[in-house]
């Protein structure tokens, strides 16, 4: 089966230095893939470059099986693509709720009462419906978060890119988030910092090293304090 997505030895360099270096990766349907390294290694950068945010210097950006060459190529993909931002304020700029949940499915070309039936059943299934009538910006750290994966998720995507996905998230908006990607049916590309978060979610793991994009392996460690922590590291090369 072809990747959903995929990079074929691509670089993106800036300021004339390679952030990635010749990088490989493909993404199957179903699957969960976390990338992981160090803050600056160039994680943000690899799921942009799949969208068409940054271009690449060298090599080839596959979406659903067509290379992306040109902005009109990348665009006709994205509606298949949800892309969860780092910073949610990025993705939210309506006067409320139901509406910054609703303008993706009104891109796609729904019908307004579509879109609102469609933001109203998201934000439902997320326990947040009370949230929906609320000033956006007023919300708090993990709401926002909600939100905009609600507005990711009323698009019915096939692939979901999440950027640190966790951050800024309380407890209990924390297991609704993690609660809604497990019930994702579609492929998941997610970058985090959050190894806990990572192990409950990904099905594999890579690594960004030095520009290299290597395997890791998911490792939980046992601890004398009566539970286990889970660990992300590059996997031995044979």
């Amino acid at each position: 089966m072809s990747a959903l997505l995929a990079l074929e030895s691509v670089t993106v360099a800036r300021d004339g230095a390679p952030v990635l270096n010749r990088v490989n990766l493909a993404l199957g349907a179903g699957e969960r893939l976390a990338i992981v390294g160090p803050n600056g290694a160039g994680k943000t950068t690899l799921l942009r470059t799949l969208v068409g945010l940054e271009r690449a210097r060298e090599g080839q950006v596959l979406l659903f099986g067509t290379a992306c060459r040109n902005e009109a190529e990348f665009r006709a993909a994205r509606p298949r693509i949800g892309f969860l931002f780092q910073d949610s304020d990025d993705q939210l700029f309506c006067p409320t709720v139901i509406e910054d949940v609703a303008f993706g499915p009104l891109n796609l070309g729904c019908t307004q009462a579509e879109a609102f039936r469609r933001a109203e059943e998201v934000l439902a299934a997320l326990g947040i419906h009370a949230l929906a009538p609320r000033i956006s910006h007023r919300l708090s750290g993990g709401e926002k978060r909600l939100v905009c994966l609600a507005g990711l998720l009323a698009m019915k995507p096939d692939v979901l890119l999440l950027d640190e996905p966790t951050n800024g998230v309380d407890a209990e908006n924390g297991r609704r988030l993690r609660a809604a990607l497990r019930a994702f049916p579609g492929a998941m590309l997610l970058v985090s910092h959050d190894d806990g978060f990572i192990a409950e979610l990904a099905t594999r793991a890579m690594v960004i090293e030095n520009g290299a994009l290597l395997p890791a392996a998911i490792h939980t460690h046992p601890h004398s304090h009566s539970h286990s922590h889970p660990h992300i590291h590059a996997a031995a090369q044979g």
